[in-house]
């Protein structure tokens, strides 16, 4: 299915999705040298997939169908969405510790499932964990730990993160180092799936998710035009910014806040997910909410449903919420 931009139609509901850190779809992986792979497997189907995602919670059961004459038994992958340094949050778990910032739960056919955890330190492509974990660094960029520790880090220990890319000691070189590493979480564990039978994965969650403390959108000024970005990423459009701005006139303040949810991954399973649900909802009457995709229709006054059969996913899902509250 093409996914096209949502425009006139999510912004006159006062709808819009964004992005920011929530989860992806389940993918099957393999453990290498270096971690985790994802691969593609021809033997399992995904024959639903139904996700809610809001910023306090987000909720996906999948059934899959493995439909060779063999059971198959494989490592079942969950990445998370990066964390990168400067991200702000309003995350209510615990960043210093981002692979239980959940609470993350699973069950596999209604039993509970016990998952390993994969943190990797990035920068582009090169993986820097091994070095930080060699100075004693957390490999979370974000939040106090890290800094806390790249203080204590010799001028030797500095120049060598500097030389890999992982930290920024500004235009002298006297700075302690600011993080410039991303963290890539991925959860992981191995199902059984067994031949000619279905099988029901579930998760349930508290996201991670970004966020601002005020919003340009709405605002009648050159400087609180909406972005390119905001546009291709979130599909904000024209009627979501005129939603924004009877917003303020009728003394609303706005916040940001970014979920994002990792859809791409759902392809590598055999063939398109057959049915495909996903609610989106805002949370509140004076949020908007902005996102890209096709058939979208209210369900609710803060929830908003797409269905798809067949379904490719060929983007991720980036949803923008502008939280909207009177000022005093």
């Amino acid at each position: 299915m093409e996914n096209r931009w949502i425009v006139g139609l999510a912004l006159a509901l006062g709808l819009s999705m964004g992005a920011v850190p929530a989860a992806a779809n389940d993918t099957v992986a393999s453990m290498q040298a270096g971690g985790l792979r994802f691969e593609q497997t021809a033997g399992i189907s995904m024959l639903s997939e139904d996700l809610y995602l809001s910023s306090g919670e987000v909720r996906v059961t999948y059934r899959f169908l493995n439909h060779t004459d063999e059971g198959i038994s494989t490592l079942v992958a969950f990445p998370m969405p990066d964390v990168e340094p400067g991200w702000i949050s309003d995350a209510g778990g615990d960043l210093a510790h981002p692979e239980r910032m959940l609470p993350f739960l699973t069950w596999a056919d209604g039993q509970p499932v016990y998952m390993e955890v994969e943190q990797r330190a990035v920068v582009g492509e090169r993986d820097v964990s091994a070095l930080l974990e060699a100075h004693g660094v957390p490999l979370n960029p974000y939040g106090e730990a890290a800094q806390l520790a790249l203080e204590e880090l010799s001028e030797a220990a500095l120049a060598e993160l500097e030389a890999a890319g992982a930290i920024d000691r500004g235009p002298n070189g006297d700075d302690w180092g600011w993080p410039r590493w991303t963290l890539k979480t991925t959860h992981y564990w191995t199902q059984y799936f067994p031949p000619g039978e279905e099988v029901e994965i579930r998760h349930i969650y508290v996201p991670a998710v970004g966020g601002t403390s005020t919003s340009l959108i709405g605002v009648d000024a050159d400087w609180g035009e909406v972005t390119s970005e905001y546009r291709e990423r979130h599909c904000v459009d024209d009627a979501f910014e005129q939603a924004a701005r009877r917003g303020r006139e009728r003394g609303l303040h706005y916040t940001e806040t970014w979920l994002d949810y990792v859809l791409t991954t759902g392809a590598n399973w055999a063939g398109p997910i057959r049915e495909f649900r996903m609610v989106v909802d805002k949370g509140s009457e004076n949020n908007l909410v902005s996102f890209c995709g096709t058939g979208v229709r209210r369900i609710s006054p803060t929830q908003f449903e797409v269905r798809y059969e067949n379904y490719t996913p060929d983007r991720d899902m980036n949803v923008l919420i502008l939280n909207g509250f009177q000022m005093d």
